[in-house]
């Protein structure tokens, strides 16, 4: 997760200080001496649930005394849209926090206690938060001005299509050429449009 997020765009922006990302790990905060902080869900199930005072003592020192948006990945919850991105980009509030859960989930009480707010990235079960989370972090990223080399490169407010090409014109692998439509040779913007418009 580190990894990506200091590499490429993502890293660029957090060097830059347009955006920062701090790391809180829950074992840091339980006072069990091996540091577990998963126990035995009650009336039984299979798997373990993430214990509420690990998870909230972590957030409570992420946030310290601001104010904060809370999130729980939840496949329940409403989707994460570009909509969303944008709107809690433009919110005054600036700083964010991304409950990551493990196992069979957290402990319900968490999410109460903090009035998180349910998000999914999408109908499926993940074994972690880790992905969402970096999904929520590259979507909110673009809609930050100076994230991207030019604003106008956020996918969803320019004239685009799902076929992009690039040098050379005409490329050949395995004895085959495969070229680039006449159309975005032109230098006839309008028809480019119509072309990208209708893919």
């Amino acid at each position: 997760m580190e990894g990506y997020l200091s590499s490429s765009i993502i890293g660029r922006a957090a060097e830059s200080k347009k955006i920062k990302i701090k790391f809180y790990n829950p074992r840091d905060f339980t006072k069990d001496k091996w540091a577990r902080v998963d126990r035995r869900p009650y009336g039984g199930g299979p798997g373990m649930v993430l214990e509420p005072e690990a998870i909230l003592k972590a957030v409570q020192k992420a946030i310290g005394k601001k104010k904060a948006e809370i999130y729980f990945f939840d496949r329940s919850g409403p989707q994460f849209t570009n909509d969303t991105a944008r709107t809690a980009v433009k919110k005054k509030t600036k700083d964010m926090v991304l409950i990551c859960g493990h196992y069979e989930g957290i402990d319900a009480r968490v999410q109460k206690i903090l009035k998180a707010k349910k998000v999914s990235v999408g109908p499926y079960t993940l074994t972690g938060g880790e992905l969402p989370a970096l999904v929520v972090i590259d979507a909110l990223s673009r809609q930050i001005q100076g994230v991207l080399g030019r604003f106008d490169s956020i996918e969803e407010e320019r004239v685009s299509s799902s076929e992009v090409y690039t040098r050379p014109e005409v490329f050949v692998w395995k004895g085959k050429k495969y070229r680039v439509p006449k159309v975005l040779l032109s230098g006839n913007h309008a028809a480019i449009d119509d072309w990208k418009n209708a893919r």
